[in-house]
């Protein structure tokens, strides 16, 4: 596989920001963005309404609606970002700005807004229109760079367009298909693409930022780790029976813990910024056999499902947005307050989130209103404090 985005070196010039606008220079500047207001903004509003502290007045119509926007709003604008950045390194050949990129926003925002309007088809279209346009812009470097060895990104947002479609499709009553299974779907390859960026960014930047460090990659297990992730995507979409779902996810969730244990976390501990990203992956680890417990009845399967949103995807999205917004903008890579309070933030989010309701049956709902509270905390800090380091043009003069 090709390589990821390189660590920058810390630059040797003032940390002030030089004047000009440049949102739109890179995928990871408004994408990132975008996708802090969302997290900061969309999950107070669903927790009020949950709680019935909106006294009956829905926002977003059901648990169902919160975890597509989770899932298909927030988490696909950072993987969007995120490619289109790392696309450019890649393939060494221009991905989308200026126009283009503002326009692709646009239709990320469109689906947004639309998913609080009663016009189904208008948000499946915006939402579609969306994954299509991301995977055309990521297909065209690849495809002119010769980049073979991503080209299973393309297909990856593409089948994140044809999940969400099957959602909308099936709310809207026009496809007989289980609404939860598109949900599911969809979750399956964000963890895939998840396990991959995974293991390729963690070890590389562990042994980058802490001198003496040597990550252990045994061939069998990182083809075992990924490709288990993928069979339990193929039995998902063929709606396999938890009888089967209990064993996979089980065999899943050992496989990556073997690979997060050789990748030594326990020496990254005076590193917040790879720390933060040990963590998220150990979150991944305790979803996976959390999974497969509940596919037995052991524990409610909303846990295992919030392990791996709040605790993995949150905490990885964070950890890569921190980290690739410094360095894309000639930063060193260091983390301050804010970044450490986000990263604390998020991990409390993700115990409160999944520990205290299976400690505490009976405090379920504040489990969801303090988890809730700190998720918002993470990523309004992030996106206050980020502001300036997304909008204002590299520290170095370099494009991008």
């Amino acid at each position: 596989m090709a390589l990821p985005i390189p660590d920058e070196p810390p630059p040797r010039f003032a940390s002030s920001a030089p004047p000009g606008f440049a949102l739109w220079n890179l995928g990871f500047r408004p994408f990132y963005m975008l996708a802090g207001v969302f997290a900061t903004l969309s999950v107070p509003v669903w927790m009020a309404q949950y709680a019935g502290w909106l006294g009956g007045y829905l926002v977003i119509a059901g648990p169902l609606w919160h975890a597509h926007e989770m899932l298909f709003g927030y988490a696909l604008a950072v993987i969007v970002g995120f490619l289109f950045t790392a696309g450019r390194n890649w393939s060494n050949q221009p991905t989308p700005t200026g126009a283009t990129l503002a326009a692709i926003a646009a239709l990320w925002i469109a689906g947004r807004l639309l998913a609080f309007t009663p016009y189904a088809l208008a948000t499946a279209a915006a939402d579609t229109a969306f994954a299509l346009a991301a995977a055309a812009a990521i297909a065209v470097p690849f495809v002119r760079g010769g980049n073979r060895r991503n080209y299973f990104f393309i297909a990856l947002l593409l089948g994140l367009g044809l999940a969400n479609l099957a959602f909308h499709l099936s709310m809207a009553g026009m496809l007989e298909l289980p609404v939860q299974r598109g949900l599911q779907i969809g979750l399956d390859i964000v963890l895939f693409i998840m396990v991959v960026m995974g293991g390729r960014v963690i070890p590389m930047f562990t042994m980058n930022g802490i001198p003496g460090v040597v990550c252990v990659r045994l061939p069998w297990l990182e083809r075992l780790a990924p490709g288990s992730v993928l069979v339990l995507l193929a039995a998902d979409i063929a709606g396999a029976q938890d009888m089967l779902i209990g064993p996979l996810a089980a065999v899943a969730g050992a496989a990556h813990a073997a690979r997060l244990c050789l990748w030594r976390p326990w020496l990254t501990l005076k590193k917040p910024i790879v720390w933060i990203l040990h963590l998220a992956y150990a979150w991944i680890v305790l979803a996976l056999l959390l999974h497969a417990l509940a596919a037995y009845g052991l524990v409610p399967a909303s846990l295992a499902t919030h392990a791996l949103t709040v605790g993995a995807i949150g905490g990885l999205t964070l950890g890569m947005m921190t980290r690739t917004s410094l360095g894309h903008t000639g930063r060193p890579l260091e983390t301050g307050r804010s970044e450490l309070f986000c990263y604390a933030a998020i991990q409390f989010a993700a115990l409160m989130r999944v520990f205290l309701p299976l400690a505490f049956p009976s405090l379920y709902l504040h489990a969801i209103v303090g988890s809730g509270v700190l998720w918002s905390l993470a990523f309004g800090v992030f996106t206050v404090s980020y502001w300036t380091i997304l909008s204002r043009p590299r520290l170095d003069g370099k494009p991008g």
